[in-house]
């Protein structure tokens, strides 16, 4: 019985060597080295192609930028990528970051995605930021570059309409109808094509700051929910509404519609508001703003272009037609006295396609409970719910912009409007994120490129600090990450044991798996590159006592770094596969160059 149970403890030994060594990623015995004709082989397999023998497997390049005439309350520059996410997106992301601390020129080093749409500065003075875009290798801080003063003289910018400034009717507004603000008057002008003032548009450079800094904010989308960065701003409800300044005219121009051509924004209507903090003192708020008359200021139908189209060229002056409540033939003035607060409303009228859409949308949300939650006409499937504000304030190089929710998602970029003159404006200048950058790791030259046997994800958060976080180890192999030289993240820490586990663990790279991902930042030179070989990270296989670095021209790529927030393949699913445009990109480096912008959803992580 012993010698039966000693040979069955032998053979049972045999069998989970067999089974373990069978699950190894790679088939090259531990004990003989690794020849390139070997590789060559297996890469023609994997593949089925080669690849050019000029292709180095860049997607990045690096440079320095010199910004000189720093002014001294110049607190921040951040040098910023603008650069297209796929088809239909279109991203700003953060390459570097630097407080001039008095200096009036500095160097900066960067590293951005060669495919890009311009490399733009940001100035940063307070609450305010100016943004240029970097045409050369050295940029001056101007005038021009200045953001404008927040108030003008409006005045010597527009002239004002001659105009009959009297009240012509009023209609009951469709929440009046529906019995959810009972007797709410909407107030109108007889003709607001007379209204109209002919503006000059924005130049090109500022449209394409626009577009950069509002649609990286509010992405646009069905699939995004903006509401959090509303949030988030702090200018929503009750602190939604700017004060009138008493100096300048309140002046409105329509800037953009996107509406995904259902003519929604051009069937509807720009009513507004206004009360004084005091009128509010011993009320329901909610129900005392409802009860306040609106009144029209802009038919969108007679001065808004096209859907994605930027472009300034009509403008409108608010009408102060007094306090209390009003009649047909009341008459108002252009001027505003000083601290009345003002609040803005959509009406959103009848398609010519859906036959339904209709109501009012309020930037407050207090006011937007029952349209949020209004089922009939589709305005409950934008998850706004209770108290969910239509409209958000952001500020793009010192001009205000008020973005408004319209239709039933809640991605807030449906109709946009500069708000310039006689308000003292709220002022939000949003964040940009730092920009991602991710090395992915075949762990032997012989493999099976599905490069998630280590994945690390990179971001530079200033001139002297990186971020690095391992997301992901798709190998059963003992591995070591070097040249970074963290805390958390060191050559002496098992990768697998970053996540308090041990080897032979797939660590997010199969589906429904979900590791926390491990962070540590490092402290890094100013002339620090992501592209400089001799601080990029790489890893070492202690199983099979082999180092995969970084691929080089003409390599195979066992080692690749992607500009961006790249999903890694699931595992055992080659790149070519969850990439269907990578072998176009290694035959040929100048084609299909943004081919990790396209996965095929299902086999990505």
């Amino acid at each position: 019985m012993k010698r039966f149970l000693d040979n069955f403890k032998t053979l049972l030994m045999f069998l989970t060597c067999l089974i373990a060594f069978s699950c190894m990623k790679h088939e090259i015995p531990m004990d003989e080295g690794i020849t390139d004709e070997q590789v060559q082989k297996n890469l023609k397999d994997v593949f089925g192609t080669t690849f050019s023998p000029s292709q180095d497997w860049k997607s990045t390049t690096s440079g320095t930028l010199k910004i000189k005439g720093i002014p001294a309350k110049v607190e921040k520059i951040q040098l910023i990528a603008y650069i297209a996410v796929d088809d239909s997106t279109s991203d700003a992301s953060v390459l570097n970051e630097v407080w001039p601390e008095g200096k009036s020129e500095v160097d900066v080093v960067y590293d951005i995605p060669t495919d890009n749409k311009g490399l733009y500065v940001a100035f940063f003075s307070g609450n305010t930021c100016s943004i240029v875009k970097a045409l050369t290798d050295v940029v001056s801080y101007t005038e021009s570059a200045n953001t404008r003063a927040v108030t003008r003289a409006i005045t010597t910018s527009f002239t004002l309409p001659s105009v009959d400034l009297s009240l012509f009717r009023s209609i009951d507004s469709y929440a009046s109808t529906r019995g959810w603000i009972p007797g709410e008057k909407l107030w109108q002008m007889e003709d607001y094509i007379a209204q109209k003032m002919d503006v000059a548009d924005y130049d090109q450079a500022y449209k394409d700051i626009f577009r950069m800094i509002i649609f990286t904010h509010f992405k646009n989308g069905r699939k995004y929910n903006n509401l959090p960065l509303v949030k988030e701003s702090g200018f929503y409800n009750e602190s939604a509404y700017p004060f009138t300044t008493g100096e300048d005219p309140i002046i409105i121009s329509p800037v953009y519609k996107n509406d995904g051509g259902y003519k929604e924004v051009v069937n509807s209507d720009l009513y507004y508001y206004y009360f004084k903090d005091e009128d509010l003192v011993g009320k329901d708020v909610a129900s005392y703003l409802k009860s306040l008359p609106k009144y029209k200021a802009i038919q969108f139908d007679q001065c808004i272009k096209g859907d994605d189209e930027i472009c300034k060229h009509a403008a409108y002056a608010l009408i102060y037609w007094g306090d209390g409540t009003p009649s047909e033939g009341t008459t108002g003035s252009y001027y505003f006295p000083a601290g009345y607060k003002i609040g803005f409303m959509v009406r959103a009228m009848t398609t010519a396609e859906s036959g339904k859409k209709q109501g009012e949308l309020y930037s407050d949300g207090r006011l937007n409970n029952d349209i949020n939650n209004y089922s009939a006409c589709n305005f409950k499937s934008s998850k706004l719910g209770t108290d969910g504000p239509r409209g958000a304030w952001i500020t793009v190089n010192g001009r205000t912009m008020l973005c408004l929710e319209s239709g039933t998602d809640s991605d807030f970029n449906d109709i946009i409007l500069e708000v310039e003159g006689g308000i003292d404006p709220p002022i939000y200048v949003p964040d940009i994120e730092y920009n991602s950058y991710t090395f992915c790791f075949e762990d032997t030259p012989v493999g099976d490129y599905d490069m998630n046997d280590v994945v690390i994800r990179a971001k530079r958060i200033n001139e002297t600090k990186v971020e690095y976080e391992v997301v992901a180890c798709g190998a059963y192999d003992e591995l070591f990450i070097m040249n970074i030289n963290g805390q958390v993240i060191n050559s002496g820490v098992e990768v697998h044991r970053m996540f308090n586990k041990g080897p032979e663990t797939y660590i997010n790279t199969l589906t429904g798996q979900s590791f926390t991902m491990v962070k540590d930042q490092v402290t890094v030179s100013s002339n620090f590159s992501f592209l400089d070989e001799s601080t990029q990270p790489y890893i070492y296989d202690k199983t099979t006592d082999v180092t995969t670095k970084i691929s080089r021209k003409g390599e195979s790529p066992h080692g690749i770094m992607i500009p961006y927030s790249f999903r890694w393949p699931l595992e055992k699913v080659c790149v070519k596969d969850a990439y269907t445009q990578f072998n176009n990109w290694g035959q040929n480096p100048v084609t299909s160059t943004e081919w990790y912008k396209y996965p095929e959803e299902s086999l990505v992580f």
